[in-house]
């Protein structure tokens, strides 16, 4: 029989309802809806865009609207399980209620690429629009010694290891600190964004749209991928189960009005960028969104202002991530499947010093030396795999847990699961086959980890060793 965890348990243990647990519930709705806008609004859309239309051109917003049907199929899944789990193992703990301890710590596994390279990617790309704003005001830029990896021609990317670094000194200061420093950053971005797409509308002309998917289908099948990176993190609203005040209400909504707003936002980007230039001039250009309102206002300072919202976009995203990866982490800890540092709540702060800053030196090391763009396609896989196991568990805890309380179901299932398994599993296949070999080695060191550490070490296997666990505690009322 598989290791399974009861949702009553998993929240039992967490203490996610009761009082005097370390984590402090201090997250609103509102500071929910920016911790997502914040976790996903970043260099997708700031560095990523150029990619994303090189591959499928204008069509490159079709490509952003499949990437988010994608997410909304999921996004149903995990606010499903966010309202009925309100824990911070997010896919983590959802995959050992539905689909037991094995599937549970492999999905742990894929989150360490989903949240671990993202976060020094987005490092990296913080890097290149310092460097562009720092042109714009000052006409200097900061020596490619010490702002670039060794394979983009530099020796340390330390900017790169800064953001990262204030990220970290933010979180261990407590959660209250960090969701007002999101909001604060999520709100400027979005209004940074808006005042582009006025500025890119302005210069709109039809022909730049033509032709409008030059690459035809296999075009914007592969700017799907590309532009499926840009919604990544909206999964880190639910590792903020223990820290919302009323998360099995504010999980679910916050998480679906996020997808919602951003899909608006990146097609609405997507359009002003192409129409005012054209979709080849985008492509290929780092900090398009700069290059984009430089061209179209012919002077700098504009191209200056995008480049600092970019800025506070990129480190918002770091901030986001990193608190959800330190969570889910926690999570993992807690159930025995990972070292006991990660679990350890500072009595001051109610933060998980340790393990954040543990987790900020090894994002960092990444972020300093490697440009990471190998390693993308693998990061978009492993979140995929992720999105794919929560849609499956949704299915599997309809059936074993039919009484179990939800403050919002996935409508039309088993359709809608079903439907968000297949998108996963295409948006895989279109990563290629290195890709699929580089995630299958990767897979199998992550089970060799858990057979050879977690799975004696589990606390769950401590009390029932082999079995299920779903009556382990009470269901709650």
């Amino acid at each position: 029989m598989p290791r399974i965890k009861s949702p009553a348990l998993l929240v039992a243990e967490s203490g996610a309802d009761r009082e005097g647990h370390g984590l402090r519930r201090s997250m609103g709705l509102f500071q929910l809806i920016c911790f997502g806008v914040g976790a996903i609004v970043g260099t997708g859309i700031f560095v990523g865009l150029s990619d994303s239309v090189a591959q499928a051109g204008p069509a490159v917003v079709v490509s952003f609207v499949l990437a988010a049907i994608t997410c909304v199929f999921t996004a149903f899944a995990f606010a499903e399980l966010g309202g009925a789990i309100p824990v911070s193992g997010s896919s983590y703990s959802f995959a050992y209620a539905g689909l037991g301890e094995t599937t549970a710590f492999l999905v742990g596994w894929c989150l360490l690429l989903e949240y671990g390279v993202s976060v020094s990617a987005v490092a990296v790309g913080w890097s290149q629009y310092v460097n562009e704003l720092l042109d714009s005001l000052l006409g200097v830029q900061l020596p490619a010694a010490l702002s670039a990896s060794p394979g983009d021609g530099g020796a340390v990317n330390l900017p790169a290891v800064l953001v990262i670094a204030m990220a970290a000194a933010l979180l261990v200061r407590g959660v209250r600190e960090s969701a007002r420093a999101t909001a604060a950053m999520a709100v400027l971005k979005l209004a940074i964004l808006v005042a582009f797409c006025a500025i890119g509308l302005s210069a709109f002309r039809d022909g730049n749209l033509m032709p409008f998917a030059p690459a035809g289908i296999a075009g914007i099948g592969a700017g799907t991928t590309a532009a499926f990176f840009s919604y990544i993190g909206f999964d880190a609203i639910t590792t903020a189960g223990e820290e919302a005040r009323n998360p099995r209400r504010d999980i679910p909504v916050a998480i679906l009005v996020c997808i919602g707003v951003v899909t608006v936002l990146y097609c609405a980007v997507a359009l002003a960028a192409i129409g005012a230039i054209g979709g080849d001039a985008v492509g290929g250009q780092p900090a398009a969104l700069s290059y984009v309102v430089d061209e179209v206002t012919g002077s700098g300072v504009g191209g200056g202002i995008v480049a600092f919202g970019a800025v506070v976009a990129i480190a918002s995203v770091v901030l986001a991530v990193m608190y959800g990866q330190s969570r889910i982490l926690m999570s993992m800890s807690r159930d025995g499947l990972i070292p006991g540092v990660f679990e350890k709540v500072s009595p001051r702060t109610a933060t998980p010093v340790a393990g954040t800053l543990i987790i900020a030196v090894v994002f960092a090391v990444p972020a300093a030396f490697s440009s990471l763009d190998a390693v993308v396609n693998l990061c978009t896989i492993g979140t995929l795999a992720v999105m794919a196991a929560v849609n499956v568990a949704v299915i599997a805890l309809r059936r074993r847990e039919p009484e179990l309380p939800r403050t919002f179901r996935v409508p039309l299932y088993p359709v809608l699961p079903l439907l968000g398994v297949g998108c996963c599993l295409y948006l895989m296949y279109e990563t290629g086959w290195t890709t699929w070999l580089q995630f299958a080695a990767f897979l199998a060191a992550g089970l060799l980890v858990y057979l050879g550490y977690g799975r004696r070490r589990s606390r769950l296997a401590r009390v029932t060793p082999d079995a299920d666990a779903t009556d382990a505690v009470p269901q709650p009322v």
